[in-house]
């Protein structure tokens, strides 16, 4: 079965690929199409970001019997008011690279106090099924902020996160740790318990 992945994020895209490992789906990616582009993110939270990119993706596909997934996902930290939230990619500025939102988040940090440092990573999936059917799939990782950066694996906030009940950042904790225990991890294996 295809399944059609509304992501021009290599990480991501990696990510869901490995999770897919065991399922009959085949990981299908807007790359492939002469003429998609992706559309803006104007949505108000995780879920209304991932139904504008599946609903796109899916409007642009000529099989409409393929299945769709979408995800917008993103670090909100309490002591912050919940930013960098639906913001997280753009924290710095528009085109920011990962290491530019993480010193900004350092920097924002420091002015808080070390009870203020609880985090968590969401995950919204959006998913369309060959029928037309629409359903989504929540994921969250709860955790600290680290007071230095940390690491060399994954990606995004990653070097600057530390899971609860772990001692390192995520960056250092690798992939296999990530694909059983992350945000996207539990949306996507709770979306995949809905249709294997």
């Amino acid at each position: 079965m295809d399944l059609w992945i509304a992501t021009s994020n290599a990480h991501k895209l990696k990510e869901f690929i490995n999770l897919s490992f065991s399922s009959p789906f085949k990981i299908r990616t807007p790359k492939e199409l002469d003429f998609y582009s992706s559309p803006a993110e104007t949505g108000s939270s995780f879920l209304e970001n991932a139904q504008i990119k599946a609903r796109s993706l899916h409007k642009t596909l000529s099989d409409k019997k393929a299945w769709v997934l979408a995800e917008d996902s993103g670090l909100v930290v309490d002591g912050l008011g919940g930013l960098p939230g639906i913001h997280s990619a753009r924290y710095a500025g528009e085109k920011a690279r990962d290491s530019e939102n993480n010193a900004k988040l350092l920097k924002m940090m420091s002015f808080k106090s070390p009870e203020t440092r609880s985090a968590h990573y969401m995950c919204e999936i959006f998913v369309i099924s060959p029928d037309g059917e629409e359903s989504h799939f929540p994921g969250q990782m709860n955790g600290q902020i680290a007071k230095k950066l940390s690491g060399t694996g994954g990606f995004g906030y990653d070097p600057l996160f530390i899971p609860d009940g772990q001692t390192q950042c995520l960056a250092d904790l690798g992939d296999a740790f990530k694909n059983k225990h992350s945000h996207r991890a539990t949306a996507y294996k709770a979306f995949l318990k809905s249709v294997l």
